[in-house]
């Protein structure tokens, strides 16, 4: 499944336990600037690049008030070596991807107004080129960004607490976009 996010429905980290979808903050490319700054001083010799994703990345585009950013790492070994480093700097919460190879963790930190999600992901991988091929499609289709946003308020209403079935539910959206990117780009 293309984003993984936590589905802890408790509230823990600073993370609300219902789905809450807000209008387009401005100030998420600033916060993701300065959270990939603390990021990639606590772990930049052990990834190639730190990228924003999700729908914070995507001007316009209404979301979950939780910064998404995924990390490429070169495999699991350096992914779990990068745990402890990146507890220094708040990410508490790690949720591991054995489903999937080339995602590794989704990590949490919290308790701001604006949470954080790092998803320690292979390097150029799938999971690596979907995430840059979804967002990327997004940012430059404002049709596209409208009806997802459309999308994403309606199944918040719909599934209110229940995360996991808010998530899966956008899954046919995301594939089509992602089917659509990767006709236009070089990606196969």
């Amino acid at each position: 499944m293309y984003l993984s996010e936590r589905k802890d429905s408790n509230g823990e980290n600073g993370v609300p336990a219902r789905v809450v979808v807000v209008e387009y903050d401005q100030d998420w490319p600033i916060l993701f600037e300065e959270e990939r700054g603390r990021v990639l001083e606590a772990i930049e010799h052990k990834v190639s690049a730190v990228e924003h994703i999700g729908s914070t990345a995507v001007r316009g585009l209404g979301a979950k008030p939780i910064i998404d950013m995924m990390a490429g790492v070169p495999g699991e070994r350096e992914a779990g070596e990068c745990i402890p480093l990146l507890r220094g700097i708040g990410y508490t919460s790690v949720t591991p991807h054995p489903e999937d190879p080339d995602m590794y963790y989704c990590l949490g930190k919290g308790p701001h107004s604006v949470g954080y999600h790092l998803h320690l992901v292979r390097f150029r991988s799938a999971a690596w080129d979907d995430h840059l091929l979804f967002r990327d499609y997004l940012r430059s289709h404002p049709d596209s960004v409208r009806r997802y946003y459309r999308l994403k308020r309606r199944l918040a209403a719909q599934y209110g607490s229940e995360r996991g079935a808010y998530t899966e539910s956008k899954t046919s959206f995301i594939k089509s976009i992602i089917t659509k990117a990767r006709k236009s780009s070089s990606i196969p």
